[in-house]
């Protein structure tokens, strides 16, 4: 597998603030939803526009959280964007990573007369079983990405080699889900199945980990990786590289490294599939940089499948 950048945008709303620690991408009528991870809006990129999408309320009255501010603690961590219905119509599916009890909540945006409503729930009995069926301790659970794929999503716990935590994922109806979010039904009535080792490598020692993932029309699935140095499966780190895995289920078939840009490694955490061409598979990536002031970047990635 060959991996290309074909264009890099910042991504800044229409007023010129930035678009911050963009996590998640998903199509939303006529453009793609992305997920802010430190925010409760989300931003709807669409033709020569970018607006913001409430998705959460304010948490204890702030919209945006920093380190630098004291509020990052509050933040809802939304790592997850997946196209998902709603009694038939399109939707995006938000989920949060569930590394704290803060951070367990889905959301569903979808249109209404050509305008984004969003309906949220908590799913934290949800995530306490998905933490079980992994193995994975409450202080180590990070679930940074979704793939869909059919009728199911597969979700992706980030690991850390450093800490003995395996890059995984396990597979959830994706009806079940809607459900929850929309009150249809408990959290703790959703199946969870299927749990599944991601072993990706390793890169000047540091292990890659999974960010997000994307299905592709054949059933096999890119996932965008980053090894990132720290020493546990939550917390950031220093980003040595980023790479691209094709994967069938738990075989990893090719591993290629996403190329540097401007001799930056842009940490990938979020991917949608645009088209495939024969061998090649365009994607849009969006990036989260760790830094509030700078505006996420878009990638638009071409893959080459030998």
């Amino acid at each position: 597998m060959r991996v290309t950048v074909d264009g890099v945008a910042a991504l800044r709303f229409d007023d010129g603030t930035p678009v911050r620690a963009a996590s998640g991408i998903a199509p939303l009528g006529d453009g793609w939803l992305v997920a802010q991870d430190d925010a409760t809006h989300a931003a709807w990129r669409r033709p020569g526009s970018v607006t913001r999408v409430r998705v959460l309320p304010p948490v204890e009255g702030h919209d945006t959280f920093a380190a630098a501010a004291g509020t990052k603690h509050l933040k809802p961590d939304l790592e997850v964007a997946c196209p998902a219905e709603v009694d038939g119509a399109p939707a995006v599916l938000l989920l949060g990573s569930g590394s704290t009890a803060r951070r367990v909540r889905g959301v569903l945006v979808r249109l209404e007369d050509g305008r984004p409503v969003s309906v949220a729930a908590d799913l934290g009995a949800l995530y306490e079983r998905v933490g079980a069926v992994l193995g994975v301790p409450a202080d180590q659970r990070n679930l940074e990405g979704g793939s869909r794929l059919g009728d199911t999503v597969r979700w992706y716990q980030r690991g850390n080699l450093a800490a003995g935590v395996p890059s995984a994922s396990v597979e959830v109806p994706l009806a079940d889900l809607v459900d929850a979010v929309l009150g249809r039904t408990g959290p703790r009535a959703v199946p969870v199945t299927r749990p599944c080792r991601h072993e990706l490598g390793e890169v000047d020692g540091v292990g890659l980990a999974v960010t997000d993932a994307v299905a592709l029309p054949d059933g096999r699935e890119l996932l965008s990786a980053a090894a990132e140095d720290t020493p546990n499966a939550v917390d950031d780190g220093p980003v040595v590289a980023t790479a691209l895995a094709l994967v069938d289920g738990p075989d990893v078939l090719a591993v290629a490294r996403i190329p540097e840009v401007g001799g930056r490694v842009h940490k990938v955490e979020g991917l949608a599939l645009r088209e495939v061409r024969g061998a090649e598979v365009h994607l849009l990536a969006v990036v989260d940089d760790d830094d509030p002031d700078t505006p996420s970047a878009e990638l638009a990635l071409r893959a080459v499948l030998d």
